[in-house]
Order: structure tokens, then sequence, then C-alpha cells
């Protein structure tokens, strides 16, 4: 994503700048490595972030503006999440209210109605069908008018396991919301097997039936009753998407999140804006 340098300029001097502070929050352990690194390097420098752990950076550059433009390039080209600064020079300039609200503006009905189907924000996830934890058949479709997290895993990932707690807190934490719903659909592998892991963890969320049966079964159905390979909808395991009340991606993450609790108050602000 490239920038222009005065517009750069401008920003800066609109987010102000405060005393060096903690490391960002939210970043995977090669993002903190890299941040570190980072703190070392020959100024001009800058350190850009994105929801859900993306991260880019540049250093030993000609201005502070080049810096900024270049960190934001590298961490939009590993995420299609909205990137911005987190710290220029010795500076940080991460804007602690702006952050829970990137992934607005919403769409309103009539954007809505024209998005085309993917897995990308600003599109409309397929429409997967499964069971709830009821046993009822469902499609995504069916929670119009919810914020949404989808959430593709497997009890035989260990990526997976180790992030189960956490989504599992922040869906305690947002227990209070009837405007919410978790879909969690297991690949490759029978519900009860998915079932059986979790209820061992003490994990309390509860898991929609995905329809997969053995480790073979690598596709997931959709409300028309056609299929669509698992590795469409999870480009890795787990993959999570987070749909505003009109059923639009407004957050994608192929591969795990790191720390789901941090993304509270983008769900909330989510659960506040959309669908108006």
């Amino acid at each position: 994503m490239i920038l222009h340098r005065s517009l750069i300029a401008t920003a800066l001097l609109l987010l102000g700048t405060t005393a060096l502070a903690a490391e960002p929050a939210g970043l995977s352990a090669q993002g903190l490595s890299d941040y570190r690194v980072f703190q070392a390097a020959a100024t001009h420098r800058a350190f850009a972030i994105a929801p859900g752990g993306a991260w880019g950076w540049s250093a030993d550059t000609e201005s502070p503006e080049l810096a900024l433009e270049k960190a934001l390039g590298a961490c939009q080209d590993a995420t299609p999440q909205k990137c911005v600064a987190y710290q220029v020079d010795q500076q940080i300039v991460f804007d602690t209210k702006a952050w829970p609200l990137l992934w607005g503006p919403y769409a309103n009905a009539a954007v809505a109605a024209k998005a085309s189907a993917g897995t990308l924000p600003g599109q409309r996830l397929p429409n997967l069908a499964y069971h709830d934890p009821q046993g009822r058949a469902a499609k995504l479709s069916d929670l119009k008018g919810k914020v949404v997290v989808v959430h593709v895993w497997g009890s035989w990932c260990p990526p997976c396991r180790l992030e189960m707690p956490e989504l599992n807190q922040l869906a305690k934490s947002l227990a209070d919301r009837k405007d919410m719903a978790f879909v969690l659909l297991q690949t490759r592998e029978p519900l009860d097997k998915a079932q059986r892991w979790a209820q061992g963890q003490q994990i309390s969320l509860t898991l929609s039936d995905s329809g997969t049966r053995s480790s073979t079964d690598t596709h997931l159905t959709l409300a028309d009753g056609s299929t669509v390979p698992d590795r469409e909808i999870a480009h890795n395991f787990p993959s999570s998407y987070v749909l505003d009340k009109r059923g639009l991606v407004v957050f994608a993450q192929s591969g795990p999140v790191t720390d789901w609790p941090l993304y509270e108050p983008f769900i909330r602000d989510v659960l506040k804006r959309s669908g108006k």
C-alpha cells in the first residue's frame, strides 16, 4: 500500500506523540522479536501493526514519513486488515481510541446487498450449513442481525488447541449479548471427538457440527446442498471470521489469533455500529 508522504506527515501531526511505552499487544512471538530488532535499528524508522497480529517495519530511511510509508506497506502486504502506525523513530504514535474502530465503517443495506461471496473483509462468507449445538439444522444466513464469530478448527490441530482457551474467555465476556453468536465448526473429525477434547479442557463454548466425520472428509457443506473444500474457507487451521450484523466479513484471520480477549472492544464496536 503506497501512501502519499504529505498525507502521512499530516497523520503524524494529528495523532500526536507520547513517550516510548510498552511493546505492541497482540503480536506473535515472531512479531515481538521483530519489534525488539526494530528498536535497535537506525533511524529514521517506523513500525506498523494491524488487527490480527500483522506487522511491518522499516529503518534507516531518509525521513520519518518515508519510514512510515514503507512500514505500512510491509504490514499491508501481510494482511487484508487496515494497518496503522505504532511507532515512528523514538515515539509511540499509536491511537488507542481509534484502534477498536478499524473494522469499520460498516456496510449499509444497499452495499451489503451487492456484496460478493468470499472470505475477505467486505465480502459475504459462503453460506455454510451445519447443525447447531442443539442438533438443529442451521446455516449462517439464519444469523442475520447478529455479530457472528465463525471458527474453523480441529482438536487434532496444535495451534487450534492452544488458541481455544482464549476464544473461550472472549465468549464468556460477551455472554450477556443476545445479538452475538459463536459458530465453531470442526474439520476432518467427527463432532464427538472434538467434544471430548473440549470437555477435557473445560471449554464451555458449545460446538456446532460441520458434518465432517473423518480425517479424510475435507469438504464443508453449503446451504444449497453443495460442498466446498475446507481449504477454501480455512486456508490454515484454525481460521476465523467475524461477520457484522448484515453477514459481511469484517475480520478474517488465517491461522491462530494471538490473544482473543484483546478483540472484545472491536466486537463490541461491531455490535454497536453495524446493521444500522
